[in-house]
């Protein structure tokens, strides 16, 4: 299986529904024109489409873009609509929590705690 590991880079999620028709060039038009990004970093770009059934993720690789496709069978993936951006910044972690079906907005870790000395 092939997912993105701990050294991907940062990973932008676009939240609003895209139309799957698009392949590698519609999408690097979106994270252009729409995310205001840049498609040749060392990002990964991730897009679902309205029924959250197929997502996309796209990527730059130094020769070439990598196009990178899921679709559910039977379910659909829980895509974080109740927050304030249109462009969403995850970690490796997070995003593979969502091909797994997890809701990230539910998905909190325990908080960091200050620490200023031992004894």
């Amino acid at each position: 299986m092939i997912r993105p590991g701990a050294d991907a880079g940062t990973i932008y999620l676009y939240r609003q529904p895209v139309d799957m028709r698009k392949a590698i060039n519609g999408l690097v038009a979106i994270v252009e024109g729409e995310m205001a990004l840049d498609p040749f970093s060392a990002s990964l770009f991730v897009f679902c489409n309205r029924a959250r059934t197929l997502v996309k993720l796209v990527c730059w690789e130094g020769n070439g873009f990598v196009l990178w496709m899921k679709r559910l069978e039977k379910s659909r993936f829980k895509w974080p609509a109740a927050l304030p951006l249109d462009v969403v910044e995850l970690n490796a972690q997070q995003i593979n929590w969502l091909f797994d079906g997890y809701d990230l907005t539910l998905m909190q870790g325990h908080a960091t705690l200050p620490h200023h000395t031992v004894l």
